[in-house]
């Protein structure tokens, strides 16, 4: 058996915050803005393995009015969707990503990200994909001031 997930967030870009993507920080002067550490790759991770299991989203499990969560590392909300997937008797197959970002640029950190991810989700490097786009100037994300990622899963039982 298998269940598909699908994971979406984004976050303005200010000054004055570390940039993390995928746990990795990645040299820049704007960070994203959010309640915890603002990980989107990350968060659109967590979200599409809650979405497969049917489990609602990041926001019912770690929302943003719990203290606990201020500032934490979005790698806990991703540790507790995996648990919560073993638990259900299913595994990451596969992840597909989409970071939307102009810049910096990523070309760079992508591999650094790729494996960490894969540490993470436990898996072997070739079943995580991380894509960088930018948008080519347009909208929020094209003018700098946002950042977004996109995340689909393939989780199988185990």
């Amino acid at each position: 058996m298998f269940r598909i997930g699908v994971g979406n967030d984004i976050h303005r870009l200010i000054e004055g915050r570390k940039l993390m993507i995928g746990g990795i920080e990645i040299p820049s002067d704007k960070g994203a803005e959010g309640h915890s550490d603002g990980d989107v790759l990350l968060h659109a991770i967590t979200d599409a393995i809650l979405g497969a299991l049917a489990l609602g989203d990041i926001g019912k499990h770690f929302p943003d009015t719990d203290l606990r969560w201020k500032n934490a590392e979005s790698k806990k909300f991703l540790s507790e969707s995996m648990r919560l997937m073993k638990g259900k008797g299913f595994r990451v197959a596969n992840l597909d990503s989409i970071i939307s970002l102009e810049k910096p640029k990523l070309r760079d950190k992508i591999d650094e990200i790729r494996n960490h991810i894969a540490q993470l989700l436990e898996v072997e490097d070739e079943n995580v994909s991380v894509k960088a786009k930018t948008n080519e100037g347009l909208d929020a994300i094209g003018e700098g001031r946002a950042i977004s990622a996109t995340a689909v899963v393939l989780l199988s039982r185990i």
